[in-house]
């Protein structure tokens, strides 16, 4: 019976063969067929293809995606890609980019605690790889830091040690999506390692499927028997295909072997004829495996352009975004009526739109113009906000459903109302323009960020107390609305009224009140121009800013 093995690593990343070396060693082995899965590169993919060239062999085209899900490392596999593809080529120089930040600042930490190196040496020493913790560990004992590999870890880049510097990582969900656009069948890798119990597991791999997870591997080097039927029962659970690997590394993980694992795995050609049927499928019904998708995104800073316009090529963009299915939802923080004029001004008439105003306080259907969702301040909350501004010596306005209510006109107003049409209302008196409850306050200061920012501590115990929340959405704006709204609660609440999961969901955004909204979505992107803060939480960052596209440009390897 023909034997093969479905993950695989070279010295391109962490393994010590070259991949020509893999090659032959394969056919020593007597398999039939290996998959050649890298971690997130595939410069070692041409060489072994060209290794078993007229050779009895089947080299597979893989990759193995290191993603986050929860705090975890989640590795997703991916057969059969098309490696050579565009698309995927622009995915994997994001991967390499992020990796390089990282390894940069891991090499200056190491430095500061008395272990000097750059990133260039580090490089050198181990020239066309993929650097990892492993190749740190080998650098640090083989230049006398340390006595051993587990020291290196243990001591300095283990996940709590003061060298090591975690990796922007995507989501298993983003990752499934890439492999599939790629043309691959995507695979959940050993899941027994990441310690789930069985419900945090089944939900994550219902979360995979939903994405189009094709496969699990169920037979693996260190399987119990009963690891196995858990894992072979999950896949009949959610309907996916068997895959099974050694994970083998070569003499980075002593007694692991091709083929054999520790000396009882064997994985039959069965289960690779049952991927490539399922292969033959997906090419042939892609349909069948297409998902729609939601996108949330904030207008100012990240749509639109520094003139408040979107380019043609942005429009283009959100033309094809919408023709596939997918639905679109401004979401920002000005009042709704703002929102739908920007709408309305841009000629962003699609089906299925909608509006998330104040911060995420009201939701309308744009095909009906009916609010879904809306939670507002008291009465006596913003008067006591105002009252509390004036002291201050700050501006503050809130809204009635159609107007702005602001207690006077100024410099503060007129700024806030050359990208705002709203008209204005000027009263003091809440009740006399019968405001009972607004989705927000907003304090603005365009001088002096002291004085707002003393303001916002000094209502800090009275705001926990209150149950509100203060969050900048640029310099001088300042956004006071209730805690159990914002941008991120929207979110939840409008896939929830639409039956989306919102792991099919996408929001961007620039600035803090953002960041709900991107830790929420199933994939979060910030923009290059946008704050430290957003770019630590998104999952994505932008190459470009809002001024060249830079939202467009991420959309487009999206739909």
């Amino acid at each position: 019976m023909n034997i093969v093995d479905l993950h695989v690593h070279s010295n391109k990343s962490d393994g010590s063969y070259t991949p020509s070396e893999l090659v032959e060693y394969a056919l020593e082995k007597g398999l039939s067929a290996f998959a050649l899965t890298d971690h997130d590169t595939t410069d070692g993919i041409d060489e072994a293809l060209k290794a078993a060239e007229g050779k009895p062999i089947e080299v597979i085209p893989g990759i193995e995606f290191s993603s986050e899900y929860e705090g975890r490392d989640i590795h997703i596999l991916g057969l059969y890609i098309d490696h050579n593809s565009e698309y995927f080529k622009r995915r994997l120089i994001n991967f390499k980019n992020g990796r390089i930040i990282r390894n940069k600042e891991m090499c200056k930490r190491l430095t500061e605690y008395g272990m000097p190196v750059t990133y260039e040496e580090l490089t050198a020493e181990f020239p066309d790889s993929t650097i990892t913790r492993g190749h740190y560990a080998k650098y640090l004992l083989n230049h006398g830091y340390t006595k051993s590999l587990k020291e290196a870890f243990d001591r300095y880049i283990g996940d709590n040690g003061p060298c090591f510097v975690p990796r922007k990582k995507i989501t298993p969900m983003r990752a499934v999506e890439i492999i599939l656009k790629a043309g691959g069948i995507p695979i959940l890798a050993h899941p027994v390692l990441y310690h789930m119990s069985r419900e945090r597991l089944d939900k994550l791999t219902a979360k995979l499927k939903t994405m189009g997870l094709a496969g699990i591997e169920a037979v693996y080097s260190t399987y119990s028997a009963s690891d196995e039927r858990d894992i072979r029962a999950l896949a009949a659970k959610y309907d996916l295909c068997i895959s099974g690997g050694s994970d083998f590394h070569g003499n980075t993980k002593p007694g692991l072997d091709l083929a054999t694992g520790y000396g009882k795995l064997f994985v039959p050609e069965e289960i690779l004829t049952s991927l490539k049927k399922k292969h033959k499928d997906m090419k042939e019904h892609p349909s069948n495996y297409k998902v729609h998708k939601i996108l949330f995104t904030d207008l100012d800073g990240t749509l639109l352009d520094s003139q408040k316009q979107i380019s043609a090529y942005t429009r283009e963009v959100l033309d094809a975004w919408t023709k596939a299915g997918h639905k679109l939802v401004l979401c920002s923080g000005r009042d709704v009526n703002s929102v739908g004029d920007v709408k309305k001004d841009l000629n962003l008439n699609y089906p299925g739109m909608y509006i998330i105003g104040y911060n995420g306080g009201q939701i309308i259907d744009c095909e009906t113009g009916k609010t879904l969702y809306r939670v507002a301040l008291t009465y006596e909350q913003i008067r006591h906000i105002m009252q509390e501004g004036k002291k201050h010596s700050l501006h503050i306005h809130t809204y009635s459903d159609t107007n702005i209510i602001s207690p006077y006109d100024d410099e503060e107003l007129t700024y806030y109302q050359h990208a705002i049409k709203t008209p204005v209302i000027f009263s003091e008196d809440l009740k006399e323009v019968r405001v009972s409850g607004s989705c927000k306050c907003i304090a603005i200061e365009l001088h002096d960020s002291e004085k707002i920012e003393n303001f916002r501590r000094s209502m800090l115990p009275w705001a926990e107390s209150e149950n509100i929340s203060m969050i900048y959405s640029n310099p001088f704006y300042l956004e006071i609305f209730p805690s159990v709204s914002g941008k991120g609660t929207a979110v939840k609440k409008l896939c929830e009224i639409l039956d989306i999961d919102p792991v099919l969901s996408v929001a961007a955004g620039d600035a803090e009140n953002d960041i709900s909204m991107i830790k929420t979505a199933g994939m979060g992107i910030a923009m290059a121009n946008g704050s430290e803060e957003i770019k630590m939480a998104a999952t994505t960052i932008t190459a470009y800013d809002n001024d060249h596209d830079g939202l467009a440009h991420a959309l487009y390897d999206l739909i």
